[in-house]
């Protein structure tokens, strides 16, 4: 069994997390630019799911700073001048946490939603289905109709005002987020802090998505997809992953031998310090 020193999966991480002494993002350009280097990343890092976050790559590997003076929080500034300038893409997506895609990679997440092509049609299977809940829809269906919404004007537009749909309105939202059929694409002056995303329908306002994605297989995209978690992580347990995507057992495992095989990942690889068999790039093996 092939064995990995913990020194050098260290050093790999710490390069592709940004921590490495003199790699730290000091601009939104650069931001840009990490982003679509690892493909996607989170907007802060989330306990229990190592992966690079935006916050780590510009403060450093320590906890999100409540003072809201730190230096580290310029990413919240970043992230609200790059909503709605379609140079990345921002929702939450990957365990349902806020989270950048880079727009390459968009597509190869969207073949894997329950999109088919028809916007205003696509919805209506799921929810018939029992897979989407009767306040989502309602979310949609306003946006659909009035065009993108601030979250004051679409609870209203959606008739979910009252207390009581608060966490039905928020796990809409989040639902709808995770099934890339909205997102959030701007910030308004609205509500009792004056500040309240806006949000619009993912395949209007990146209108290409749907044909980008179209000859994209399932096989494909959750290869590809791997791959790039695996290059920003060196290596990781199986199971870290699939909980990553949030993708059914079978369908990621069946996605991971087909690496195996095509000489793109090492299974049953060994790290130093752990008894859980890992999944691993082969230059890391090598190196």
């Amino acid at each position: 069994m092939a064995l990995i020193p913990l020194a050098r999966l260290h050093a790999y991480r710490n390069r592709t997390f940004r921590m490495e002494p003199g790699t730290r993002l000091t601009s939104l350009d650069e931001a840009v630019s990490y982003i679509n280097e690892r493909g996607f990343i989170f907007f802060w890092p989330y306990k229990g799911y190592l992966f690079p976050s935006l916050w780590t790559a510009v403060a450093g590997d320590r906890p999100v700073a409540d003072e809201h003076d730190d230096p580290g929080h310029v990413t919240w500034g970043w992230k609200d001048s790059l909503l709605g300038k379609r140079r990345v893409y921002y929702a939450r997506v990957l365990r349902k946490r806020n989270t950048f895609l880079s727009l390459d990679l968009l597509p190869y997440f969207y073949a894997l939603s329950p999109n088919y092509g028809s916007p205003e049609e696509d919805y209506l299977i799921d929810y018939e289905a029992g897979k989407l809940t009767a306040e989502a829809r309602a979310v949609y269906e306003a946006l659909l109709d009035q065009g993108p919404l601030d979250t004051v004007a679409l609870r209203k537009a959606a008739r979910l005002t009252s207390k009581s749909s608060d966490t039905p309105f928020n796990r809409a939202l989040e639902e709808l987020q995770v099934t890339f059929r909205i997102l959030p694409v701007g910030v308004a002056e609205a509500g009792a802090w004056n500040y309240a995303f806006i949000y619009d329908l993912v395949p209007r306002h990146y209108p290409e998505v749907i044909e980008r994605a179209h000859p994209i297989s399932e096989w494909e995209a959750r290869r590809v997809l791997v791959l790039y978690a695996l290059r920003s992580l060196g290596a990781a347990r199986a199971v870290h992953l699939q909980r990553l995507f949030g993708w059914p057992t079978g369908l990621f495992d069946k996605a991971v031998d087909k690496l195996v095989q095509n000489g793109e990942l090492v299974s049953n690889v060994t790290v130093e310090g752990s008894s859980d068999p890992h999944l691993a790039l082969p230059e890391l093996i090598s190196g």
